[in-house]
This record gives structure tokens, C-alpha cells and sequence, in this order.
């Protein structure tokens, strides 16, 4: 393990392994670093990668109050320490997240969103996200952690059986507050989480969308509204695939990507 300072003091932990070009791995909600090493160790064959812990998650550190900026320095801290520019990868969340990185001016290479969860830009649909995140953050708020990671995994489309055995799984407690990082995030990105076109339009890097043909339609409507968006844009669907994808099979894809 190794550790980075970002530009406000707070220690971010990461895994590096492999050599040539620098590729950071972002996880998204409830993930830590441990979620990304399987992809890691996949790619690692072909670059130098990096996988690590967002702030409040697994070794990294905490520092109040949360800024989704703070964690756009904490994805610039790591790509200084990899020697100055390094593509990114973000999964879920995340690719909002590397959106944000990516239009600052972050002296990202390629960009890799998988599955961005931007939603449906009609009133209902924005009501009844506004209106789920708003129960998340009330139990979280309430410190009912469990509770709350159920309720986000049933909000993301998990069977409500799924959903409430992985939220009681060792661990997620413990993650449960980065919740609120997580819809910050996506809020930035977009007021309601909406697909945040302006902001695409500032991502100039060459930059690849994904997602998955067995995945919920809202997330392969965004993904492929994404790529159009994007001016370096391109989409990959994965046949059969869901919302999480085995390394050996998105490995390959990312590395045909990171390579041209």
C-alpha cells in the first residue's frame, strides 16, 4: 500500500502494480480499493495501474466538509505521484466523478465511463430520484447505515432479498456515509443527476463510454447518450453483460481502448 497527500492534507491510500503508461481505477459507490484490484491485476499485464481507496473509504482519510472538488485533487494528487498524466477509468459513479476530473483540466490521457447512472431527463423520473436519495441521506443522517445502503441498492435496481443480505455484509456500514459523496457527485455533475451535457462537452480527451446489454435500460440510454455528447466520444456495448462486468472480459476492451 502506498499513500498520497491531496492538496488538503488528506491521506489517500492506494495499490500501484505493473509497468508502462499510468492507468487510475476509480470505484464507485459503496466500492474501496479491493472492489478495482481484480481489473487491476488484469491490466497490470500492459500498464502501470492504480487502485485506491476515495476519500472516507478503506485506508484513505476523511476531512470535513465534503467537496466533490477535494476528490477531483484527490484523483490530481495520484496522477502527480504517477509522474504527471495517467488515463482513468470510473465505474458507476465514478465516471461522473472522472467527468468532473476530465472537463477541470486534470492532465488525464483517455477517459473510460462505464455505466455514468445519469438519469431520464423528465420531471417523474427526476421526482422519484430526488425523492430516494432524500430517504438515503435521511437514514444515513440518522446513522441507520444498514438501512440506508439497502435502501440505495434497491433504489439502483437490486431484488430488495439481494439487496438487504449484501448491505449486511461486513463492511458496508462502515462505507455507508460515502453515500452522500457519492449523490454529491452525481448532483454536481448534473442538477437531479441529469445527463450534465455541458460539462461533456469540456472532455476533450479521447474517451470511451460502456456499458451492458443486460444492464437497467436507464444506465445503457446514458452511456450511450454520454459517447454521443462526448467530441472524442465512442460507445462499446457488452453483449449479456450487467451493470458489473467480469475483469477478464472488460480487461481486454480497456486495454484495446488505452493502447491506440
Amino acid at each position: 500500500m502506498f499513500k498520497v497527500s491531496s492538496a488538503d492534507g488528506t491521506t489517500i491510500a492506494y495499490d500501484r502494480s505493473g509497468s508502462g503508461a499510468a492507468v487510475i481505477l476509480v470505484g464507485g459507490a459503496l466500492c474501496d480499493r479491493a472492489s478495482t484490484a481484480p481489473l487491476a491485476q488484469q491490466l497490470s499485464k500492459h500498464f502501470t495501474v492504480v487502485s485506491y481507496d476515495r476519500r472516507g473509504r478503506g485506508d484513505s482519510a476523511d476531512t470535513s466538509p465534503y467537496s466533490v472538488a477535494r476528490e477531483v485533487e484527490d484523483l490530481g494528487a495520484l496522477i502527480t505521484a504517477l509522474g504527471g498524466t495517467a488515463a482513468v477509468y470510473g465505474h458507476s459513479s465514478a465516471a461522473a466523478l472522472v467527468v468532473e476530473a476530465a472537463a477541470a483540466g486534470l492532465p488525464i490521457t483517455k477517459v473510460v465511463l462505464h455505466e455514468p447512472p445519469y438519469g431520464p431527463d423528465d420531471d417523474a423520473s427526476q421526482r422519484e430520484s430526488d425523492q430516494a436519495g432524500a430517504k438515503v441521506n435521511s437514514l444515513l443522517a440518522q446513522d441507520r447505515r444498514t438501512e440506508a445502503v439497502q435502501e440505495f441498492l434497491t433504489m439502483a435496481g437490486m431484488p430488495p432479498a439481494a439487496a438487504a443480505d449484501l448491505a449486511a455484509q461486513p463492511g458496508m456500514a462502515e462505507v455507508a456515509p460515502t453515500l452522500a459523496y457519492d449523490f454529491a457527485v452525481m448532483d454536481s455533475a448534473g442538477p437531479g443527476g441529469r445527463i450534465p451535457f455541458g460539462l461533456l462537452a469540456k472532455v476533450t480527451q479521447p474517451a470511451l463510454a460502456v456499458c451492458g446489454s443486460a444492464s437497467p435500460p436507464f444506465m445503457i440510454d446514458s452511456a450511450r447518450a454520454v459517447a454521443k455528447a462526448l467530441p472524442g466520444g465512442r460507445l462499446v456495448e457488452l453483449e449479456g453483460r450487467h451493470h458489473v462486468v467480469p475483469p477478464e472480459v472488460l480487461a481486454p476492451v480497456l486495454t484495446e481502448f488505452f493502447e491506440a
